[in-house]
């Protein structure tokens, strides 16, 4: 064998793991792990038990890593086209479609193994419907075909603390839906605000953005618009009783911030304070979550 081929392949093992890692987009599974942690915790009022809590994540996690890497070969002509992600690993040449498919198909395979044998069948069908929703439905249809894609594709990626609540209780029930409502609701004005950011490159990829098929400014009134409703939906924990006076005041400072954020998008020029306001989004979400885990357990303790 050539020097040169010994080289090149001792780098694609050294580096080949992290083109694998880029495709289950990290940061986005961590995300959905931690809203998923939510649901479990908050749906008993004592310990959750260590199957369900370890292998529930898990396999939770595992689905959306695979919808992730099965996103990055369906889009990977419109990745090459946008700044945003002509670097992922398959656009970039450094990952070909064979080897992202076979890795898309042992994590969704291993993810159900893992609900269905170790978690329990409900939630390991409802997973599958999130991931179809997500990785079929939402990416081959709805991003592509209307611009109202982030918000009904939305409802795939707002799953997860159901799927949560689920995988402990084997049920779900009005509290689940209200953390997935929640997330739905959340979704469109913290998407859209990086769309607006990126609407050229959406443009150019011929991906119907609602930036790019109704404006900037239109999309700027929607983002309020659904701030407004945001701050309605994340008050309804503390209307069925779900959570006290902690998270609602919590609720409440997080969801003027939130419409502050959009305000100041919508009178500003053009793109700026657009990645301001998705910056917020994601830190109001994390507290918001996390308001509700405290609360819960402080109610615990003070009933003790």
């Amino acid at each position: 064998m050539a020097t040169s081929e010994i080289v090149s392949q001792e780098e694609t093992s050294t580096y080949s793991w992290q083109h694998y890692y880029a495709m289950t987009k990290p940061k986005v599974v961590l995300l959905i792990a931690f809203t998923a942690l939510v649901g479990m915790l908050l749906s008993t009022p004592g310990i959750v038990p260590w199957q369900p809590l370890v292998f529930g994540l898990l396999g939770i996690s595992l689905a959306a890593a695979c919808g992730a890497v099965i996103n990055h070969i369906i889009d990977q002509r419109i990745d090459a086209l946008m700044d945003r992600t002509n670097w992922r690993p398959i656009p970039s040449g450094q990952m070909d479609t064979p080897h992202a498919v076979v890795f898309a198909l042992l994590l969704g395979g291993f993810s159900m193994l893992v609900l269905t044998t170790l978690v329990n069948p409900l939630t390991a069908a409802l997973t599958f419907c999130a991931l179809i929703g997500y990785a079929l439905i939402y990416t081959l249809f709805l991003k592509r075909n209307t611009p109202q894609n982030i918000v009904w594709g939305g409802l795939a990626g707002a799953a997860p603390p159901l799927l949560g609540w689920c995988a402990v209780t084997g049920e779900v029930a009005t509290e689940a839906f209200l953390l997935l409502l929640i997330i739905f609701i959340w979704t469109p004005p913290h998407f859209w605000p990086l769309a607006i950011h990126r609407r050229d490159d959406y443009a150019k990829a011929q991906i119907p953005m609602l930036p790019v098929t109704h404006g900037i400014d239109f999309t700027k009134q929607q983002v309020v618009i659904y701030s407004v409703m945001l701050l309605a939906v994340s008050l309804l924990p503390f209307v069925i009783q779900m959570s006290g006076i902690l998270y609602l005041t919590g609720a409440l400072l997080l969801g003027i911030g939130f419409i502050y954020h959009a305000l100041k998008l919508l009178r500003s020029e053009g793109q700026a304070h657009a990645m301001q306001t998705f910056g917020y989004s994601i830190i109001y979400l994390s507290l918001l979550f996390s308001l509700l885990l405290i609360d819960h357990y402080l109610a615990l303790l003070l009933q003790a």
